[in-house]
């Protein structure tokens, strides 16, 4: 899942990722976003695929490294956009979203373009940012 954070407050994140990609540079990243303490919006548009399967080990260091920032993530991400043209992707996708946010701390929108993508995160910034200065 690497991260692009060259347009924060909009992080791009990638599920294309080589077999011997190091994870732990993707959490070290995230950790650096995290740290900045303003509250962004993570975009992408290659989610992963169905048949992607975690081994146990992959979950259990995630599942250790969200409940150690998950205070940070809970305030500062404002949500997860998920690009997909496909209706029926989105669509499960959806259902896939109550269980993302509740192990993730923040929510799982989706987008049927880049456009529609960028209206949302540009919403949900300017959300925040008139909520912060009220």
């Amino acid at each position: 899942m690497p991260l692009d954070s060259t347009n924060f407050p909009l992080v791009w994140m990638s599920y294309d990722e080589a077999p011997d990609h190091d994870h732990d540079e993707d959490f070290e990243a995230f950790e650096t976003i995290l740290k900045r303490g303003a509250p962004f919006v993570i975009l992408t548009d290659s989610a992963p695929a169905e048949e992607h399967e975690h081994s146990q080990e992959e979950k259990k260091r995630t599942s250790l490294w969200m409940k150690k920032h998950k205070a940070d993530l809970r305030t500062l991400v404002l949500a997860m956009i998920v690009i997909e043209p496909s209706v029926a992707k989105r669509l499960t996708f959806k259902a896939f979203g109550v269980a993302f946010a509740k192990f993730w701390g923040y929510p799982l929108r989706l987008a049927s373009s880049r456009e529609e993508a960028m209206e949302i995160a540009g919403k949900l910034l300017s959300e925040r940012a008139g909520s912060a200065t009220a």
